[in-house]
């Protein structure tokens, strides 16, 4: 039970990385503190998560608002008396293009979401964190914040998740003494709702099995297979536990070994 007695902030809480990320925690022994913008995803994935709210809580919160964000450590700490991790899922990642289409406008709002938004949560974690005696962030980032795909562009969405990794290794010097770690879990092609989205629209749109535009992503793997939704939460669990205790400011690749650096 790598989270036994632990209590983990989940941001993004979704029908997809999010959810399962809770699921994890509560399935390792934690206590999951869920947020989300929408109520209703909270609701759904916490009672299939946890029909008896034992071990969860939730609360809707934007990460672009730093009172909300504080506002969820403060519903952790009343429920559950501290925290322990924060597993940071929250991100704009429906924005595609490069550069000359960017709308630079629509960047900034990302960056704000995607970076500032971040770190905003991670910072209202950190009076908990001291208070406990140390704690763990894990950052959700991409594999095409260091290699961008062939099959779609989304040039904010890497930069601001490159961003966040640049700020992983100050964060993690500086917070280090407090006994804070600071790691990312890097997803390639991860089998789950988005990914799913895009092999049916891809074979619709092409007029192909399923099956086959799924072979393609595949075919590039080390693995026979994608990696899924379970595989980086099981990921970003081990870095939030004990069991990481010296690893701090790392880059963690789950990706079938797609990409091997």
């Amino acid at each position: 039970m790598l989270l036994q007695g632990k209590t983990v902030i989940v941001s993004g809480v979704g029908a997809g990385l999010g959810h399962q990320v809770a699921a994890t925690v509560v399935r390792d022994g934690g206590n999951a503190v869920l947020g989300a913008r929408t109520e209703a995803n909270l609701a759904k994935s916490a009672a299939e998560i946890d029909p008896a709210g034992i071990h969860t809580a939730y609360r809707t919160t934007d990460i672009s608002d730093e009172a909300q964000c504080e506002a969820l450590v403060a519903l952790a700490q009343e429920r559950f008396g501290g925290v322990d991790a924060v597993v940071h899922v929250a991100a704009w990642d429906s924005y595609f293009g490069g550069i000359e289409d960017a709308d630079f406008g629509t960047w900034q709002q990302i960056i704000d979401v995607n970076l500032l938004g971040t770190l905003r949560m991670t910072r209202a974690c950190l009076p908990a964190f001291k208070q406990g005696g140390g704690g763990s962030v894990v950052i959700i980032g991409t594999q095409s914040a260091v290699a961008a795909p062939n099959e779609v562009q989304q040039a904010a969405y890497a930069a601001s998740k490159g961003g966040l990794t640049s700020a992983m290794y100050s964060m993690a010097r500086e917070l280090g003494p407090h006994r804070i770690r600071v790691n990312t879990v890097l997803p390639g092609w991860m089998w789950g709702p988005p990914v799913q989205a895009f092999v049916t629209f891809t074979a619709h749109t092409e007029g192909v099995p399923e099956s086959e535009v799924h072979a393609r992503l595949t075919e590039r793997m080390a693995l026979p297979d994608l990696a899924t939704d379970g595989d980086v939460a099981d990921a970003a669990a081990f870095l939030a536990s004990d069991r990481a205790r010296a690893i701090t400011g790392q880059s963690l690749l789950v990706n079938a070994g797609e990409l091997m650096r």
